[in-house]
């Protein structure tokens, strides 16, 4: 299917496909077998490929060395990288504009920069058992204590926290009763691993458990300014769920095209299993929703692009994030079906993606926060007003 976008993004959309299909899909198996590792030498040459493509720089402002990109480029860009299994796009890092607005100069100098360059690595620390992901109810704290903070708390599904140079800590401040955002380096006295649980997925991007206990801190770590509370914490989020919508578009078209290309190969009883009705409509269903997000993701990435109102973004980018993540789920189910046993093979995509896609309906906010964040848009600000 086409979807009209414009030249830059078809740009772009070829640049991306390229390096998904030459660098990172042909290594798909050897990482899931590996528990997601692949060799220190390839690891790196994927990398430095992602860098001068410039892909560590597309939401970088100009004014910094970074292209700037439309989220309309963004969103094609991370279609094609959702295109491939065991998370090997997450190879490079990749600086968000809000840092630029958020963090101080020496900040941008010491860690955003860094990162576009690919000499730094950074991992969030803001789930909390609890509360999980609902940033009014977190329990980490952060005590001025003269010219440092002391940060304690538990943080859980610390993503990446095993190759990462810097935390991006989420803490309450109770003397000023608000929430901050705080930059602390990896090796800080005070931080300890408690846990690395196994998931479902082979990724090399581990999740571990840390527990920071009297983590002190300079002052100057903090990020933003007091009354800024959870705007950048929010930014985040609208990102990443706009674009776990666009890998989900990614991961979805290339499950069709492989259960199709099957279905057209395997013969039963003298005919093509795709000549078999039952299959056809489970991959019309599949076609028919992969439209509709394809066309919702990228009218929420036009929103952004056209500076709309940031609350009803806020709700958009959760509509997608929702709608996208649960169609990914059903097309991947349905096309281990076509595959049959051979679906449930590791070496299989669709068995890998249906393992690997089920997170997407739970982290960054599971499929019922986005529910609850919609439904009060709506009752707050009535259907035209988001």
């Amino acid at each position: 299917m086409k979807i009209e976008i414009s030249d830059d993004a078809r740009h772009w959309q070829a640049v991306a496909r390229t390096y998904a299909d030459d660098y990172l899909q042909p290594h798909e198996v050897e990482a899931e077998l590996n528990d997601g590792d692949l060799p220190e030498a390839i690891t790196k040459r994927n990398k430095q490929r992602a860098i001068e493509l410039g892909f560590t720089g597309i939401d970088v402002p100009k004014s910094h060395g970074g292209s700037e990109l439309s989220m309309e480029c963004q969103v094609v860009i991370w279609e094609q990288l959702g295109r491939v299994t065991n998370a090997l796009s997450w190879c490079f890092s990749e600086p968000q504009e809000w840092m630029f607005d958020a963090c101080t100069d020496d900040q941008i100098n010491r860690y955003v920069l860094p990162m576009m360059r690919g000499e730094k690595k950074d991992c969030y620390a803001i789930t909390e058992a609890g509360p999980g992901s609902n940033l009014a109810a977190l329990d980490a704290s952060a005590v001025k204590d003269g010219d440092d903070y002391v940060l304690n708390g538990e943080k859980w599904y610390v993503t990446s926290g095993n190759l990462a140079d810097f935390f991006w800590f989420q803490a309450r401040i109770p003397d000023e009763d608000e929430d901050a955002l705080f930059l602390v380096d990896q090796g800080t006295p005070g931080i300890k691993i408690t846990a690395t649980p196994k998931f479902t997925h082979s990724y090399a991007a581990h999740h571990p458990t840390y527990l920071f206990s009297d983590v002190r801190v300079p002052a100057k770590q903090r990020v933003g300014r007091s009354g800024d509370g959870m705007s950048y914490t929010h930014s985040w989020f609208r990102h990443e769920r706009l674009m776990i919508g666009a890998r989900s578009c990614g991961a979805a078209a290339r499950l069709i095209e492989d259960a199709m290309a099957f279905a057209n190969a395997r013969m039963i009883d003298g005919l093509p299993l795709s000549e078999k009705q039952i299959i056809q409509f489970m991959l019309a269903d599949s076609v028919t929703e992969l439209y509709a997000t394809q066309l919702m993701t990228y009218e929420a990435a036009r929103a952004c692009d056209r500076g709309e109102d940031v609350k009803a973004l806020h709700s958009r980018c959760s509509m997608v994030k929702l709608y996208a993540s649960e169609m990914a789920n059903r097309v991947a189910d349905r096309a281990v079906q076509i595959f049959g046993g051979r679906g449930y093979m590791r070496e299989n995509v669709a068995e890998r993606f249906f393992r690997e896609l089920r997170v997407d309906r739970i982290w960054e906010g599971t499929s019922e926060i986005q529910r609850l964040i919609i439904a009060r848009s709506l009752l707050k600000r009535g259907l035209d007003g988001m």
